[in-house]
């Protein structure tokens, strides 16, 4: 068994951890910590202490993988729903589909007994309004929502400069690897928009024969590349964990145009080895490992690319 995942993991991660001990699979054992993260408003990238759209509206993304039968579930710019990870296990584990987005995830949600959930946090409204009040004309501030969100996106979107996702990989006692994904986005992002979190191959992707690997920060470059699928792929080609992370790095760098920032990689293989690595971030980044012979989860630093 083992379990790897980012730094704002933390609110969920000994629940994980405890019920991987006991023998849940790692996809049940994963989301249910992954609901601790997205009711923690200390978390500014996930669920409920999220940031909104630039409407002010609270869009979530989620994704979930099982590696031995490779079923995904999915969700998109999903409203009014907390746990959000929870909700994309259902669609696995329920619909035909392998993602649902908007209105339509939530009226599932609704149909399958989840209630509907107010998502925007009062801090992230304040900070929200005092942001258009100082970009805004004030005939633009008037007309607000009735004005064009287009040419803002090039200044405003996310001033807070948080593009994190919560993301798990786990193998547990079935030897089954399985990832999942949550987030509320870039904070002010065009509405509808969707990162890379809910894509199965760019976000996230697992193979138990393999490994598993998931995304985090710039998703507008990982849905370029899949890059999450570049480096299963890699492993099941004979590429080692490390080699396979290192030509998903090479694909990442060969971008030159679009919006271009950090990413980081979180991987495990099949032998039981994990790494991450900070492709580009400014910022150290941190992450949280364990696995049974540890007497407690330890938080690492990432390795830096060298590109």
């Amino acid at each position: 068994m083992q379990l790897l995942a980012n730094v704002e993991a933390y609110p969920g991660f000994d629940t994980t951890i405890a019920m991987l001990k006991d023998g849940a699979p790692g996809l049940e054992a994963m989301v249910a910590g992954m609901g601790h993260v997205e009711r923690d408003v200390r978390v500014r990238s996930v669920g409920f202490g999220g940031w909104p759209n630039m409407l002010g509206k609270m869009e979530f993304d989620a994704g979930v993988m099982n590696g031995t039968t490779r079923e995904v579930g999915s969700v998109g710019a999903v409203p009014d729903t907390l746990p959000v990870s929870a909700l994309a296990l259902e669609v696995m584990k329920r619909l035909p589909h392998v993602m649902l987005t908007g209105d339509g995830a939530r009226r599932f949600a609704t149909e399958i007994g989840f209630k509907v959930d107010e998502t925007l946090y009062e801090d992230s409204k304040r900070v929200w309004w005092e942001r258009l009040v100082k970009e805004l004309s004030a005939e633009d501030l008037a007309a607000f929502p009735n004005i064009p969100l287009a040419p803002l996106s090039r200044h405003i979107t996310d001033p807070e400069r948080v593009r994190d996702t919560t993301v798990f990989l786990s193998s547990d006692v079935r030897d089954t690897i399985s990832v999942a994904t949550s987030t509320s986005g870039w904070a002010w992002k065009y509405p509808g928009r969707l990162g890379d979190s809910p894509i199965p191959g760019a976000g996230f992707y697992a193979d138990s024969r393999y490994g598993a690997a998931a995304c985090t920060h710039t998703g507008e470059m990982t849905m370029r590349c899949s890059t999450s699928r570049t480096i299963v792929l890699a492993m099941k080609l004979g590429r080692s964990l490390d080699d396979a992370i290192k030509l998903a790095t090479e694909e990442l760098a060969e971008l030159t145009t679009g919006f271009l920032a950090g990413v980081v990689i979180h991987a495990i293989d099949a032998a039981g080895n994990h790494k991450v690595v900070n492709f580009r971030c400014q910022d150290d980044i941190f992450y949280w490992y364990w696995e049974p012979k540890m007497a407690a989860p330890e938080r690492r630093t990432a390795e830096k690319s060298s590109l």
